[in-house]
């Protein structure tokens, strides 16, 4: 039961990792500890915001 319980969480983390639901939920906790009382951006805002970042700083990209 527990090896499965274990085998459960390492796929749901991995997951996790892969679709980048991971990095939303790592800047959550960021931005509940840096901004307290702000709401926090939610999961589209939060896209929006990692696009126009990205676009505005080309250089890491080959194209």
């Amino acid at each position: 039961m527990r090896a499965a319980a274990r085998w459960a969480r390492a796929v749901r983390w991995y997951l996790g990792e892969l679709t980048g639901e991971a990095e939303y939920d790592r800047h959550c906790e960021r931005h509940r500890r840096r901004h307290p009382g702000v709401p926090v951006p939610t999961r589209r805002e939060y896209e929006v915001l990692r696009a126009v970042r990205r676009e505005g700083r080309p250089e890491g990209r080959c194209c």
